[in-house]
């Protein structure tokens, strides 16, 4: 094939992608797509950053533009670059480039280190002694081996009798197409047994599952049999930021929505959180959401 026909049948997967989210996605924001593990997006307009949790992901924007902030730098990320994460990453997604007439589409796969290690066993691929990225998330390029798959996997949720027995195949396909990729070496290195980065997402699970207890460092830190020095160190290069500020944005998460869907008030919320000080609460509050808690949650309600 010539490159001006791979670059058209590039052009037409993505077309094709778009055309099957852009259906699935009518009159909705985020969806799940009835395959365990995809979801779907849709915006009609450009968004400021908003705060999110961004799970181990692939993330594939087929038209429009979205970014990830992290730790203050800008992951930009379209049709032509996919955005993936090693670990649970809190972080501000912005929306781009959208509009009524050309939504901002695209799609979510929640990827699986258990495959990948299964993959890597499998295909004998060499991890020893290599050294892994050193942030959690990272810029791919997307090429005809990540988007004919995709292309394969939704064309599925127009069989839904062929969905249950092929999704999981394709699925694998795709956790092996991006070992072969150019995030491969991200890949490797979160999933190899003993790896920094697998420390660092256990030590991710012991403080999602236990945000209101006290954290002392150290502690977490020989929880996953780790120095304190090389622990702070990689955590904060992982998730950009401290194991402190990663328990204090799981704590303001989590009291943003119990006064948003539980109604309780903002002292309420911040002692079930394990705030002691509702002053404080309030202060940590205002610096990573911008207002106070009631302004915050009437404005919420006001845009929904």
């Amino acid at each position: 094939m010539t490159v001006t026909s791979i670059r058209q049948a590039d052009t037409q997967m993505q077309e094709s992608l778009a055309a099957m989210i852009d259906r699935h996605t009518q009159g909705k924001t985020d969806c799940e797509s009835g395959i365990p593990g995809l979801t779907f997006f849709r915006r009609e307009a450009p968004a400021a950053p908003a705060t999110c949790m961004v799970e181990t992901n692939l993330i594939l924007v087929v038209q429009g533009s979205k970014q990830m902030w992290v730790g203050g730098h800008g992951y930009p990320y379209d049709s032509k670059n996919f955005l993936i994460t090693s670990v649970d990453i809190p972080a501000n997604s912005e929306v781009v480039e959208a509009s009524a007439e050309a939504p901002c589409l695209g799609l979510c796969l929640k990827l699986d280190l258990s495959l990948i290690s299964e993959l890597i066993t499998q295909c004998k691929l060499d991890t020893a002694h290599k050294r892994g990225p050193e942030h959690g998330i990272g810029i791919g390029t997307v090429t005809e081996c990540i988007s004919q798959p995709f292309e394969r996997l939704v064309a599925l949720l127009d069989e839904p009798g062929a969905s249950a027995v092929l999704a999981p195949l394709i699925i694998r396909e795709i956790h092996y197409r991006l070992l072969t990729s150019d995030q491969a070496p991200r890949l490797l290195h979160a999933a190899s047994i003993g790896s920094q980065a697998q420390r660092i997402a256990r030590a991710i699970d012991w403080l999602k599952l236990n945000y209101k207890e006290a954290l002392a460092v150290d502690d977490l830190a020989g929880h996953v049999q780790m120095s304190s020095s090389s622990f702070y160190q990689h955590f904060r290069q992982l998730t950009g930021m401290s194991p402190l500020q990663y328990q204090k944005w799981l704590r303001l998460n989590e009291a943003r929505r119990l006064m948003l869907t539980d109604d309780l008030d903002a002292a309420e919320s911040a002692f079930k959180v394990g705030y002691d000080s509702p002053s404080q609460f309030s202060r940590e509050y205002r610096r990573l959401f911008g207002l106070p808690p009631k302004r915050d949650i009437d404005s919420l309600r006001n845009t929904a």
